[in-house]
């Protein structure tokens, strides 16, 4: 996923991170130098789609202005969810 507006300087990345934690997701959130932040995200498909949900919704200071999802087809078997710089 690409989530962009306002989404860094906000805490979005740790909003991120807890969020995939409640709906057991694995995989990682970094800042984009565009301004922009990209998740990495799996899991089983309903907790990757409450996940997505909740990501689109943003968190209570960030403002979502779009959000790119680009699917994957081979498992990368993440065993946590993690802030990357």
């Amino acid at each position: 996923m690409i989530v962009k507006g306002r989404v860094q300087a906000v805490g979005f990345r740790y909003f991120t991170w807890q969020t995939a934690n409640v709906y057991r997701v694995f995989g990682w959130v970094r800042n984009r130098s565009d301004g922009s932040v990209e998740i990495v995200a799996e899991g089983e498909k309903s907790d990757i789609q409450q996940f997505m949900k909740t990501i689109k919704k943003g968190s209570p200071f960030s403002r979502i202005s779009d959000v790119d999802i680009y699917e994957y087809t081979e498992p990368k078997n993440f065993h946590q969810f993690e802030i990357r710089n």
